[in-house]
């Protein structure tokens, strides 16, 4: 059998293949490239981008967990205009769709840099509605559907037509009705899950291990969470789902698409394991030869229900 067909369209984001890598755990890809050949990843999420440098939240600020990890960064990075002027050069070298997560306070720094972002040369943006671990934005937007609207509507409005991703919080009550939010607002797509709320404390100095208190966990702990959330989100919506959660395997990946996702993200493994995505594809390629399936998309949503 020949190799199958692994491109992906997410609503006219065209991947040439399933593999991404997710936001904040594969820098700006350059951190990477000694380890892995970036064109064989679909897309790099890159590192959280707010519209000045942010030096982050202060240290401890990651915690190991049984089956994952705790992070409390605060979405350090340089800067919008850094990443415009260095990175995007850079990244332009491979055959890899930039995706950019942008971030804000409020509405209207969402727009701004939605904006600046839009005519810059990237194939996607990713909004980052859902972030735990910053003191302001993020998850206030991301747990409220009236509020995921108006920020995504907004957002929308500034970048045009650039592709836009909408990334969504698992700390919600009914996951379904958040993304139909983002739907009706426009998103092209949705990416989720983001890491759940979550908090180590050090028995001997009863403190907790984190300087905040509180990060996001992520790792193959949150994997069940996420698969369900997709499954039931893509019941409900008609916009394609990247799925992201503990993902570290090829079965994690079929799981997940089978789910309903039609794309994954690779986050937490990337630390373990830099090299994951291309043992992922291989694996993946492998799996699809041997079950004789010509194409990657004939198993999207094909759970049996």
């Amino acid at each position: 059998m020949s190799n199958p067909i692994m491109k992906v369209d997410l609503n006219g984001l065209v991947l040439h293949n399933p593999i991404t890598v997710a936001s904040g755990t594969f820098g700006f890809g350059r951190e990477y490239a000694e380890y892995v050949d970036l064109n064989d990843i679909g897309g790099i999420m890159v590192k959280g981008l707010t519209l000045k440098p942010r030096a982050g939240n202060p240290s401890p600020r990651v915690a190991e967990t049984p089956m994952g990890m705790l992070n409390s960064v605060g979405l350090q990075n340089p800067g919008i205009e850094y990443f415009i002027e260095h990175e995007i050069p850079y990244l332009r070298q491979f055959n890899t769709a930039i995706i950019a997560n942008i971030n804000g306070t409020n509405i209207e720094e969402y727009c701004e840099i939605a904006e600046i972002t839009s005519k810059a040369d990237v194939d996607s943006l990713e909004l980052n509605i859902s972030c735990p671990n910053v003191k302001a934005g993020g998850l206030a937007f991301g747990t409220d559907p009236n509020m995921v609207y108006k920020v995504t509507k907004a957002v929308r409005e500034a970048s045009g037509n650039k592709h836009l991703i909408v990334k969504l919080s698992p700390n919600v009550k009914d996951i379904k009705e958040i993304a139909l939010a983002a739907e009706e607002a426009g998103a092209d797509c949705l990416s989720m899950i983001n890491t759940l709320t979550g908090m180590v404390i050090d028995i001997n100095s009863r403190t907790p291990i984190l300087a905040r208190g509180i990060g996001g966990m992520s790792g193959p702990a949150v994997k069940p969470v996420a698969v369900r959330m997709v499954y039931e989100t893509a019941g409900v919506v008609k916009i394609p789902i990247i799925g992201m959660g503990g993902i570290s395997n090829y079965k994690d990946v079929v799981e997940f698409m089978l789910a309903g996702a039609g794309a994954i993200s690779i986050g937490t493994a990337n630390f373990v394991d830099p090299r994951v995505t291309k043992r992922v594809l291989n694996d993946l390629t492998s799996y699809l030869k041997s079950n004789n399936i010509d194409n990657i998309n004939d198993i999207v949503g094909k759970v049996i229900r």
